[in-house]
């Protein structure tokens, strides 16, 4: 198969529902490196300037994308992407192919305008309608980070999701590198950025995942509990200081992946209860989140997210916070965490479940800081 066939059906899955970097995963394995990174970029590159597709997809053909066919408007954002936005892509390969992908799709009625509009398409600049469509981003989302960050800050954050990320890997003190793969030190203890070659074999983990365990001060022999673990990089990271962990997760299936790390595995629903009796020195909640700090690694989200997802994801994150309390050891800490932008999600959530604002705040933000975005509020008991 393809890679331009792979992302097609990528694509179309993501349209239903799916994951690109899931579906990435699963559907690239059989590929040779080379096609499976075409199929990476032409899926999350097409999905991270998904708005200017669109309005070019207008402007070359007369017709407004949400008005056609689910098929035919992912055959034209492919062809287009690849044209405008990809060097080295011959214009033959990536016309004719998105015409084959559309006939295979049982639109061949289609095939002749896709085939048109694609040979109108040219690399000179045309300019956006508005901001929204410059920056590929939902109009709503960046109206809300110029309120929170200001309209210089929301900016550089929408810019830095229209990037491809970069690769980090976590080492820990002592482990060796591949020699495959040239890494540079990070100012996160045991994190490195991927410079050149291949990372097989290493963990791959956001510089901004790898900066949240360090907030919890880990101490040898101290009890540590994991409340929303999976897949557990954190957990692992955690396992470095010498903690006595236990990894808690909503379902045995995503604890699945732990069950190598030779720690405590728990199924619980953190919103309701927790079921220890017992209390801990370190609590870990990196709560389920909207993700709007991973946009950049996660396009696909921004298109889908609703400002009313936010509430149930406030209420549920209240919930998980408040139980967490409850089994911190006095004299313990805590650390919330989020890869959200949002306000709802961050410091809304510490002022509801604790009657005020959390002493201690951190936040990483796309464009000014390396990697995803992340919110931590660093939570002392008494």
């Amino acid at each position: 198969m393809s890679a331009r066939t792979v992302a097609f059906n990528v694509l179309m899955l993501v349209e239903r529902g799916g994951y690109a970097s899931d579906l990435l995963l699963s559907r690239t394995a059989g590929l040779d490196s080379r096609e499976a990174g075409l199929a990476s970029e032409i899926v999350l590159g097409s999905l991270r300037v998904q708005g200017q597709l669109d309005f070019l997809i207008e402007h070359f053909s007369g017709r407004r994308a949400q008005a056609l066919d689910p098929e035919v408007r992912i055959g034209l954002r492919m062809g287009i992407y690849q044209l405008r936005y990809l060097e080295r892509i011959p214009a033959h390969a990536a016309v004719s192919e998105s015409v084959e992908l559309v006939k295979r799709a049982r639109k061949r009625s289609a095939a002749g305008f896709v085939n048109a509009v694609l040979r109108k398409v040219h690399r000179d600049p045309v300019p956006f309608p508005d901001r929204a469509t410059e920056l590929s981003h939902p109009a709503w989302l960046l109206e809300r980070w110029d309120r929170q960050y200001g309209r210089e800050t929301a900016t550089k954050i929408a810019r830095a999701n229209l990037a491809a990320p970069e690769t980090y890997v976590r080492l820990p003190a002592g482990a060796p590198a591949p020699s495959a793969v040239e890494l540079e030190p990070t100012d996160v203890a045991g994190c490195y950025r991927v410079a050149s070659g291949d990372p097989a074999g290493l963990r791959i983990q956001d510089i901004g995942s790898q900066w949240i365990v360090p907030l919890l001060e880990l101490q040898a022999g101290q009890s540590f509990l994991d409340v929303c673990a999976a897949p557990g990089n954190k957990t692992a990271q955690a396992l470095e200081a010498g903690v006595r962990a236990v990894a808690c997760d909503i379902h045995w299936s995503r604890l699945r992946g732990l069950k190598g790390l030779g720690c405590e595995l728990v199924a619980a629903d953190g919103a309701r209860p927790l079921p220890f009796q017992r209390q801990f020195d370190r609590i870990l909640v990196d709560a389920p989140c909207s993700g709007t700090g991973t946009l950049a690694r996660n396009p696909e989200i921004k298109w889908r997210l609703e400002p009313s997802k936010l509430i149930g994801l406030h209420q549920i994150q209240v919930k998980l916070l408040e139980n967490a309390l409850e089994r911190l050891a006095p004299g313990g800490l805590l650390v919330y965490a989020t890869c959200s932008l949002e306000r709802e999600e961050n410091e809304d959530v510490t002022e509801e479940a604790l009657g005020r604002l959390a002493g201690r705040i951190h936040r990483r933000t796309p464009g000014i800081d390396p990697g995803d975005g992340f919110f931590a509020a660093v939570i002392r008991s008494d």
